[in-house]
């Protein structure tokens, strides 16, 4: 019997109005003959009042009380739904996640799924109900309550949808599906009908907000095919999956972008082997994420070392800096917040030659500097002044014909 996953996400579920749309949604949309799951998070903002409950009696609380607190906002979304899909004849059951068989190991407020077991829900859909489930949210094995982190409704979402070898998991947003970039920036910007898990990926880790990093690479571990698509607005979304031989005729597939990127210039290092561990070392020790890299050929047995962090941790990457000032044995520290990291991505870029160069030459005719480089397979990204964001996104939309078909 065919299986379909449905997620609606925090700004979907915001008010019982938007719970009632859903509800008369799942009832007029459902298939004799298909199981229906629902995956909700919590209703609009009510993880960050949760949060804000949680500092008003402890700045520091007990991980596990805090996660127990946290869950309780999904909890509240599914008992609702649920009410209101058997108020209009619709039979349903609501589960929290440990109800639903999510275990997960033992991290509170970033525990990851290690296995699920369905023979409850598969029981109800036997009886031909509706089952809606608290996303975010698991049981590790002392049965303690935990929570997956931010956007983890998507991870349950995908993790249940793999468990029951669903057709299909639709992850419902307030947006019509991916775009090729922010709507926002770039009028042009169009809805992709079709991504790789690969493209996905890369676009979620470069600062595409439309699903969580997580989810999608559990997608592409299981092959889940994930369907994005407008909780309130009807359309065929975008469809992610694994890619085909036909997928590479798209150059280029999207182009996303972080904000919140700053750089650090280590000047007058020793050119010399280690100094790349001696400088990244006490900065992973730290917990600092480090993205991108770049040192260049030094001269007179000294180089500079160049790297980028997320703005909210460049205070104390720098204070780890100074701290190890004897040992990194630099000259001088230079630390820039004003940039943002463009990045272009494409399954094509396999097959094609001359992609970098494109870029490159688009972004210098309109007198877009370039500060740092880095490539894979199937995305390039360039480090730039972020007063050249807008200039720099449309422009490379605009070279590789994004807008069209």
């Amino acid at each position: 019997m065919k299986t379909i996953v449905q997620k609606y996400g925090g700004t979907s579920v915001s008010s019982i109005q938007k719970l009632k749309k859903i509800a008369e949604k799942i009832a007029r949309d459902r298939v004799s003959g298909v199981n229906y799951l629902i995956v909700l998070s919590a209703m609009g903002d009510t993880t960050d009042k949760l949060v804000t409950l949680s500092n008003k009696v402890s700045k520091q609380p007990n991980p596990r009380d805090y996660d127990m607190l946290l869950s309780t906002g999904e909890q509240v979304s599914v008992a609702v739904l649920s009410m209101i899909l058997n108020n209009i004849n619709v039979n349903s059951i609501s589960f929290t996640g440990w109800q639903a068989g999510i275990r997960t190991d033992s991290t509170s407020m970033m525990a990851r799924i290690e296995a699920i077991n369905v023979k409850k829900i598969k029981s109800e859909f036997m009886k031909k109900n509706i089952v809606v489930v608290a996303g975010f949210q698991g049981v590790d094995d002392k049965d303690n309550i935990t929570t997956l982190g931010r956007g983890g409704s998507d991870t349950t979402a995908v993790a249940l949808a793999a468990a029951l070898k669903a057709d299909e998991c639709q992850i419902y947003t307030d947006v019509d599906g991916v775009y090729t970039t922010d709507p926002r920036l770039c009028i042009k910007a169009r809805k992709l009908n079709k991504l790789t898990y690969e493209e996905m990926l890369e676009m979620a880790g470069l600062g595409s907000k439309v699903l969580q990093l997580r989810s999608v690479e559990f997608a592409s571990k299981h092959k889940v095919p994930i369907r994005v698509l407008n909780a309130h607005n009807i359309g065929s979304g975008t469809l992610i999956t694994k890619e085909e031989k036909k997928m590479e005729g798209a150059l280029i597939s999207g182009i996303a972008f972080t904000k919140d990127e700053a750089e650090v210039m280590i000047k007058g290092v020793k050119d010399q082997p280690g100094v790349a561990a001696k400088i990244l070392g006490p900065i992973g020790d730290a917990k600092i994420e480090v993205d991108m890299i770049v040192q260049n050929v030094g001269s007179n047995g000294l180089a500079d070392f160049t790297f980028t962090v997320s703005r909210n941790t460049l205070k104390k990457a720098l204070q780890v800096i100074e701290k190890n000032k004897k040992t990194m044995m630099y000259e001088s520290v230079i630390s820039k917040r004003n940039i943002v990291k463009v990045s272009i991505v494409g399954v094509g870029m396999r097959s094609h030659a001359g992609i970098a160069g494109r870029m490159f030459k688009c972004l210098a005719k309109n007198k877009v500097n370039i500060r740092m480089i880095s490539t894979s397979e199937i995305k390039i990204s360039v480090v730039i002044d972020q007063k050249n964001l807008e200039l720099a996104v449309n422009a490379l939309h605009n070279e590789f014909k994004l807008e069209n078909k």
